[in-house]
């Protein structure tokens, strides 16, 4: 009965030893994607600073406290077009305004008439 007991044991061991090495590697793993998260948000962040002038900048900013999404993807649409050479300047908090509008759509305007 001892060996079998010895046998279940390292059995056990072997196990635990996996077990904790998969908990390592999923650490790293996780520790990795976050680190190459906040690198990806360095470099979009300097990208911007490039592309928009600081009130341009503090806009999206207070956008994105409502709509994070639509903000991120207006963010990766400005970094594409000056990748292409198609911005030349700073854009502008006007131009900015201009371009929130277009892509926002066109909202239905409700009107409530009271009778």
């Amino acid at each position: 009965m001892s060996d079998i007991e010895e046998i279940r044991r390292r059995k056990m061991e072997q196990l635990q030893q996996q077990a904790a090495q998969q908990a390592a590697q999923q650490q790293n793993d996780a520790a990795e994607q976050e680190r190459m998260r906040r690198e990806l948000e360095a470099q979009k962040r300097q990208a911007m600073m490039q592309i928009l002038t600081p009130e341009a900048r503090s806009r999206l900013a207070n956008l994105r406290l409502t709509k994070p999404e639509f903000v991120d993807q207006i963010e990766l649409q400005l970094i594409q077009l000056a990748q292409m050479g198609r911005i030349k300047s700073k854009i502008t908090d006007e131009q900015l305004k201009v371009l929130l509008k277009r892509l926002s759509g066109q909202k239905r305007e409700m009107k409530i008439t009271w009778k």
